[in-house]
């Protein structure tokens, strides 16, 4: 069930908050992405990434990762607490994104999504991303089960 509205806040992410990101990793995917990796990422001068924040109480809700290059942006990873799931907290994300990829001169983005995850499949569809490939066994799951990432582009 998803939570009251509360006020979402996005802004950037910086180092600072990278243990926050890896928490929320942590509890949104099957394989956590370690403090120390997100913080490397977050400092990289490729990196775009903007966090979701609640303001009463405090608390990150959501993040997005991505890294540019030259005219293209890749989301590496966008994650949504579950008590804020389907409440507009991804919607805001990959807008805040696009909004400032858009103002770095990003022509397209990529991301890859794993074939059965059909939320995220709609959100990026209902934002104007199409399906330009599929990645065969792209992910491992625990007990050595493989699923297709599917290639999702949109252009800018």
């Amino acid at each position: 069930m998803p939570e009251k509205r509360h006020q979402i806040r996005l802004q950037q992410a910086t180092a600072e908050y990278a243990g926050d990101i890896s928490a929320l990793h942590g509890r949104v995917f099957e394989k956590a992405w370690d403090a120390e990796g997100v913080r490397r990422l977050l400092e990289h001068p490729a990196s775009v990434a903007l966090i979701a924040a609640t303001e009463s109480p405090w608390r990150v809700a959501g993040f997005i990762l991505a890294q540019l290059t030259a005219d293209e942006a890749e989301i590496l990873s966008l994650g949504v607490a579950s008590i804020s799931q389907r409440s507009g907290v991804g919607t805001q994300l990959v807008r805040g994104l696009i909004d400032t990829a858009q103002r770095k001169g990003v022509k397209r983005v990529f991301l890859d999504v794993a074939a059965s995850n059909e939320a995220a499949i709609g959100l990026y569809a209902k934002l104007g991303f199409a399906q330009m490939g599929r990645r065969k066994d792209y992910y491992s799951h625990a007990g050595g089960q493989r699923e297709d990432a599917l290639l999702m582009v949109r252009n800018l």
